[in-house]
């Protein structure tokens, strides 16, 4: 089975990285990876993901990195896989609010990709087993830092986490109806400037513990 592992930075997935090439690029469920950086932000990740599923479609796609929280249920330094995605800076903000594609009426909300103006994984029922929040996602393309935005996201969307590539991910994946998984570990509250209370990299260890797991599990995606 060919699995594209995704992230945005080297970084991220480091210690995935250093094992895979001890390993070959194979784990020992026979499972082929082949990583994927596309760089930050939706724009870039779109591009990089449509190139790389070109040169070779893969069977599943797992996106892995880091993300901040709006939400003390899951506080920096723990683990969550992201359920839905929604697009939190597209469109127009007026009035102290902010209106994105489906309120303008430039988007239907029930239009294949999007179910009622999310990007849902409909394979994340798989990943039960591990014992992970599922989580609403909401994906900006810049670090949130006002206390007036980091509200309206958390009203508007419902929103557990932000990441920067998250929607481009599950939007390329549906489109292409290829099996997926983003995992995400929180480094971070959502508006939290000071790097000094991040916890980057305890989170990047957690994160790449639990993505080296699910690597060598055989049944990865077989019942999807």
């Amino acid at each position: 089975m060919e699995i594209m592992l995704v992230a945005a930075t080297p970084l991220e997935i480091a210690p995935t990285l250093e094992w895979l090439q001890k390993n070959e690029l194979r784990t020992k469920a026979g499972i082929r990876v082949n990583a994927v950086i596309t760089g930050i932000g939706s724009m870039q990740t779109t591009y990089r993901l449509m190139h790389a599923i070109q040169q070779q479609k893969p069977d599943a796609m797992i996106q892995a990195g880091i993300a901040g929280s709006f939400s003390l249920t899951c506080p920096p330094g723990t683990l969550a896989i992201v359920q839905e995605e929604s697009l939190g800076d597209l469109g127009v903000e007026e009035e102290g609010s902010f209106k994105d594609l489906f309120d303008m009426n430039l988007q239907q909300a029930a239009v294949f990709p999007f179910t009622d103006t999310a990007l849902l994984n409909p394979y994340t029922s798989y990943w039960a087993h591990l014992g992970l929040p599922l989580v609403k996602a909401v994906t900006i393309n810049e670090i949130t830092t006002s206390p007036q935005r980091i509200r309206i996201l958390q009203q508007k969307y419902s929103a557990i986490v932000e990441s920067m590539e998250g929607a481009a991910f599950h939007y390329v994946s549906l489109q292409q109806k290829i099996p997926f998984l983003q995992l995400r570990a929180v480094s971070n509250m959502v508006g939290e400037r000071d790097k000094k209370n991040w916890l980057m990299k305890e989170s990047i260890n957690l994160l790449n513990q639990q993505l080296i797991n699910i690597l060598q599990e055989p049944e990865i995606f077989s019942e999807q």
